[in-house]
């Protein structure tokens, strides 16, 4: 098992190009199980949810090809293919999860486990479920799996409870090959499902709305394959405009889409950051101390979550008080242990953390407990002073690719070492 190592105090200067993102990657390789063909999607992250989500793929007796960042995928026909996505894989993956819309969509059936809840709390697939019952299939739990099956799906209209992501991206899906018409009303509007709804109509659906509260599907009889290029990780970039934030640095954020991470430009220009758009990417500056913000975290366009631990660390560096409210998930505060173990004043009364900024943290040994945790971790790392050791960063291997070289090549004293 691996650890990553840094001696904090370097202040960030460069150029860093952010990776294909993760989130957009999964639903959209879950898609190529609609298609006729040999789909093709570039600038596809080197992640461990990538190689499981081809590794399930290959499962259900796709031909997978998975080149550097290049994955094509052929989906099987109905005599060939294995329609159970077990518990082996689905457990170190909720988004396993994705592939159930398509397979029922497309095959008539699928037998997928239940992914359970999570680290940061638990995340039921009820919502897809609803929306698939609507279109008619027959649904059942039995020993840990969900059993679908239908005929052909039929077009419903739907609407959901809460703008889940994931339950958006599945019935957008199985939609695409329903017979009629579909309107997903409450829809989660994230770029990535707005990203989905571009692969689908490259594939030859009728889709409207994707990345607004109403998505409009008109199935199709059949989809053929595509070639795609997944966009930009805003995650990653938001992660790296912390860093540099955080380390008084300089850095250019390459290949990202300003418009997706207006929440988080909105947080730090008020933590008196300098964010501003360049040819290909936005520049991070700052110098001098960072004022306090208060963030509430909300779905789409509202301030993502999956930033919510990294602006932790920005704000424990602050001067004065910042205010953080989870709105999202139950139990995302896992990192504040460790980052108090760093000299941090955090406090948390239920979904709020009152962060107090302290002059310095000093570095520690760190244990990673989910994805954005190890990175917060990671940014902490990067400003305490002294040696700071983060542990079981396979949760950080989840989300970013290769993070320590990237940083390292902005000046960060950071290595990956044998645990």
């Amino acid at each position: 098992m691996d650890k990553i190592v840094i001696r904090g105090g370097a202040r960030l200067t460069g150029t860093i190009k952010v990776a294909g993102a993760k989130n957009a990657a999964l639903p959209i390789l879950a898609s190529s199980l609609l298609a006729e063909g040999t789909s093709t999607f570039k600038n596809v992250p080197k992640l461990n949810d990538v190689s499981t989500m081809a590794k399930l793929l290959a499962r259900l007796g796709c031909e997978v090809d998975h080149a550097r960042h290049t994955v094509s995928v052929t989906a099987p026909s109905a005599k060939r293919a294995h329609l159970e996505a077990p518990y082996d894989l689905v457990k170190t993956m909720r988004a396993s999860v994705l592939v159930l819309g398509p397979l029922l969509a497309r095959y008539g059936r699928a037998r997928v486990s239940l992914p359970g809840g999570c680290a940061i709390g638990a995340r039921p697939i009820d919502q897809h479920l609803k929306g698939l019952e609507a279109m008619g299939a027959r649904v059942k739990l039995s020993h840990g799996y969900v059993e679908c099956s239908a005929k052909r799906l039929k077009g419903a209209r739907i609407v959901l409870d809460i703008p889940t992501v994931t339950g958006c991206e599945n019935l957008m899906m199985a939609a695409a090959l329903a017979k009629g018409h579909t309107i997903i009303e409450n829809a989660a509007r994230e770029p990535e499902v707005e990203e989905l709804g571009h692969v689908l109509v490259k594939m030859g659906a009728r889709v409207e709305g994707a990345g607004t509260h109403i998505i409009q599907i008109e199935g199709s009889d059949s989809l053929q394959a595509v070639e795609h290029a997944i966009l930009p990780d805003r995650i990653e970039a938001g992660t790296f405009m912390v860093a540099a934030a955080v380390t008084r640095g300089d850095v250019l954020v390459e290949n990202t889409r300003p418009e997706h991470l207006d929440a988080v430009i909105s947080k730090l220009r008020a933590a008196g950051v300098s964010v501003t758009s360049e040819k290909g990417g936005l520049r991070v500056r700052h110098s001098g101390a960072l004022a306090p913000v208060d963030i509430t975290t909300q779905p789409y366009p509202g301030f993502p979550t999956d930033m919510q631990a990294q602006m932790m660390v920005l704000a424990t560096v602050a001067g004065g008080q910042s205010v953080i409210k989870e709105a999202i998930f139950e139990n995302r505060y896992m990192h504040v242990p460790e980052l108090v173990r760093m000299g941090a004043d955090i406090h948390v009364d239920g979904r709020v953390a009152v962060v107090r900024g302290v002059p310095k943290i000093s570095g520690a040994t760190v244990m990673a407990t989910d994805l954005r945790a190890s990175a917060s971790l990671v940014l902490a790392g990067l400003v305490a002073s002294g040696e700071t050791e983060v542990l079981r960063v396979y949760h950080l291997d989840r989300g970013y690719e290769k993070i320590e070289r990237r940083l390292s090549k902005l000046g960060a004293n950071i290595k990956r070492v044998k645990a």
